[in-house]
């Protein structure tokens, strides 16, 4: 870390021009990100101002609510209404009681690393976030859950969180505010299921990984049998730049009904994989060949996953589909966490698929029949199709398996999310399935082609 005498002028003026149109990432520094210095020469703090100085925790819930933010961890569930279920903010006489605000900073979908970006490029963004939340919701403890592989963020973090307390920007009597939060780094011990809340939640209280039954929902017994909140890290980013600059301006970032930006990301067989900020609505296809480079030399595209690993299979026809939440739907999909995961026609669906539900098998925590068993049995017949020892019968069992695991049937959306990309790929790819049993092989295989699944890793 510098102090902001050593910052360089030069990029800091660039960074601020793109202050309105780029506000998550246009402080972002993976290389050396500012320390509190630096980041408070550069606006930073001023959002948290205003909502602790100039706003009530309710006019900062409408402030949030007007400006439309939807969370950005997958499900685009919006924000202020999220907020608003906490018994506080419903009720003047429950202000006492305290509630807890958990940033899930788990981040296990395969494809998906936006917030990766953020807790490395630019953490006190994070620190300052949830100071607003926390104030909002009535929260004197609040918790990072972090991905327990992600060590450069959590030791970046934990330093800007030690700044933020030399500073009086965490503790008692925040500037003299009168309020008070404790904010905790917690380094998660894995698993991709932490990512669901309930499960978050039960992991931070030391036990098993187990997603809760609901209702109860967390905004009314989440950790420790108190109120909780638990948002997103790209969620949280936002709040600063809203409390700045306001609800409007936030809404005139997107050309859509989807208020703000969005962390959009790339990977797999293009030229430029990585991770973008752009306006809420970007079609698909500015996404994969003005930003991602388009595909490598030699493939065309033949699919891709339009919000990570668990999302289901677009095709070319859909190139032109805004990347926003209610159009993705449409076309038979998920934003999710806006990641592409591409597909090319030199290399097997089949693989990728099996690929990714060896991934959720692993993952599952086995609390129920159609998770536990259902996934290791896709794993199976997976395995015999690519290794040409599957018959017809063997696609019927995999519709049959889909059905069996897919929402109103499992204990949470693990293994909904995992058949997702699978039964897509049976739906646009079928001719790939029904080759691997007419010539006993995979046909990518015998053909000489580029054979390989989409990587599980980060």
């Amino acid at each position: 870390m510098t102090d902001s005498a050593s910052i360089e002028n030069s990029w800091l003026e660039q960074a601020l021009t793109k202050a309105l149109t780029k506000p998550l990432s246009h402080l972002v520094n993976l290389e050396q990100p500012l320390d509190f210095n630096g980041y408070f020469k550069a606006g930073g703090y001023v959002g948290a101002t205003i909502a602790l100085k100039e706003n009530s925790p309710k006019e900062v819930l409408n402030i949030i609510s007007d400006a439309g933010l939807k969370g950005r961890g997958g499900a685009g569930f919006p924000t202020g209404m999220k907020w608003s279920c906490v018994p506080a903010l419903q009720d003047s006489s429950k202000v006492k009681e305290h509630s807890y605000l958990i940033c899930n900073g788990d981040e296990m979908e395969p494809g998906t690393f936006k917030d990766r970006y953020l807790l490395e490029g630019v953490p006190h963004q994070l620190i300052e976030a949830m100071i607003i939340a926390s104030y909002t919701i009535n929260a004197n403890k609040a918790y990072i859950f972090l991905r327990g592989e992600y060590y450069l963020a959590a030791k970046r973090l934990q330093q800007a969180i030690d700044e933020a307390y030399e500073n009086n920007w965490l503790g008692e009597n925040i500037q003299g505010t009168g309020f008070h939060l404790d904010l905790y780094l917690h380094t998660s011990a894995g698993r991709y299921i932490c990512g669901e809340e309930t499960a978050l939640i039960n992991a931070l209280e030391g036990k098993r990984a187990t997603p809760r039954a609901k209702p109860p929902f967390p905004q009314v017994s989440g950790l420790f049998g108190k109120p909780t909140v638990v948002n997103n890290v790209e969620t949280l980013c936002n709040l600063p730049h809203i409390l700045k600059h306001g609800s409007q301006w936030f809404k005139d970032l997107s050309p859509n009904s989807d208020p703000g930006t969005k962390l959009y990301a790339a990977c797999g067989q293009v030229n430029n994989p990585g991770v973008w900020e752009l306006p809420m609505g970007v079609t698909i296809r500015t996404l994969l060949y003005e930003h991602a480079g388009g595909m490598k030399d030699g493939v065309n595209l033949k699919g891709l996953l339009p919000g990570g690993a668990s999302t289901d299979f677009l095709i070319e026809q859909h190139l032109d589909t805004p990347m926003d939440f209610d159009s993705i739907s449409k076309a038979g999909s998920r934003l999710g966490t806006g990641g592409l995961i591409v597909l090319g026609d030199q290399h097997c669906p089949v693989a990728m698929v099996l690929n990714l539900l060896q991934f959720f098998a692993q993952e599952s925590c086995g609390w129920c029949t159609p998770c536990r068993d259902g996934t290791p049995w896709v794993v199976e017949i997976l395995t015999r199709l690519e290794q040409g020892q599957a018959c017809s019968e063997d696609l019927v069992q995999l519709d049959e398996l889909c059905d069996f695991m897919w929402l109103g049937k499992t204990h949470c959306a693990l293994a909904p999310g995992a058949v997702e990309p699978l039964k897509s790929a049976m739906r646009y790819f079928k001719e790939d399935f029904e080759q691997h049993i007419e010539q006993g092989c995979c046909p990518y295989k015998s053909n000489n082609v580029q054979h390989e699944g989409t990587h599980n890793g980060k």
